[in-house]
């Protein structure tokens, strides 16, 4: 298949761009900078893109948008979030709307933030969305896509979870501390973390791919989420290091303002429901063995 993917240098777009040219794909990537042969250039945030450069692709997975944990959450900074997402979606659907051979499934990057701080609830894909910033982000961000699924593209919305990589993401901001013995929970605890390994991430993006029943709102969550405590426990457990600090709910707030709120003391307990539904077996569902696999031990 001919794919396009954008956020192709990201954690998870490295890593699927990757998988699926070792798969025999063909891939070029939306980037936006000086295009190369495998390369298309955009600049979404002056809703420049070449439609006719579009034509001809099988698969379109999007993936970019700025960086929600790097920084302390400004008005500029949220600004940068939001516009990311929104309007470079709304760019790429618009686009692939008016093409005369448009791809036949289009991947268009969400998030768990939808459901924002949810305490014990059990969420699925079905659940309303939260209240808060990230929650109205990700409710405009899959809206986004609204052109595309007009013109009949099928239209994925993969909720990411926390992603769990030594190379990036949160678990890579852990190691450190928690190597130097120096890691704990955040809170109280009992906020609920829904991860997922990023190798589940790749393959389920794949299944999918190849899924043709497979629409709307997809959780890419494992099937047994954690509370901070218990991930504490375990990263710990694994690295061989105790977890005797914390940092207290104030002090993060303090450090990280509106996004401690949002990110580090959110509860979201997540069903993977519609991956289970369709099939998926995931290679990764229990945490402690994750991370053994994750982190070599």
């Amino acid at each position: 298949m001919k794919i396009l993917v954008s956020g192709s240098h990201g954690l998870v777009g490295k890593a699927l761009t990757t998988s699926l040219v070792n798969a025999g794909h063909e891939i070029v990537s939306l980037v936006r900078q000086s295009a190369n042969d495998s390369e298309i250039e955009w600049h979404p945030n002056q809703g420049k893109i070449n439609g006719q450069q579009l034509e001809g692709f099988d698969v379109v997975v999007h993936l970019a948008g700025e960086s929600i944990a790097s920084g302390r959450w400004t008005e500029e900074k949220k600004r940068k979030i939001r516009e990311s997402r929104v309007k470079g979606t709304e760019l790429l659907s618009s686009a692939l709307a008016r093409l005369s051979q448009p791809p036949s499934t289009f991947i268009s990057a969400s998030a768990i933030g939808f459901y924002g701080s949810r305490g014990d609830e059990l969420l699925t894909e079905e659940s309303a969305p939260g209240d808060g910033f990230l929650p109205e982000v990700c409710v405009a961000w899959e809206k986004a896509t609204g052109q595309a699924e007009a013109k009949g593209i099928r239209t994925i919305h993969p909720r990411f979870g926390i992603i769990l990589d030594e190379k990036g993401g949160a678990l890579e901001r852990m190691l450190t501390p928690f190597r130097m013995g120096v890691g704990g929970k955040v809170g109280n605890g009992k906020q609920w973390m829904s991860w997922i390994a990023l190798e589940d991430v790749i393959n389920a993006l794949r299944f999918l791919i190849d899924e043709p029943g497979s629409e709307g709102p997809v959780n890419f969550t494992a099937p047994r989420p954690v509370t901070n405590a218990d991930f504490t426990e375990a990263l710990g457990s694994v690295l061989s290091r105790p977890t005797l600090f914390s940092v207290p709910a104030f002090a993060a707030r303090l450090a990280f303002g509106e996004m401690a709120d949002e990110l580090l003391l959110s509860s979201a307990k997540v069903e993977p429901e519609r991956l289970k539904e369709s099939g998926y077996q995931f290679k990764h569902p229990e945490l402690s063995s994750a991370l053994k696999t994750i982190l070599g031990s």
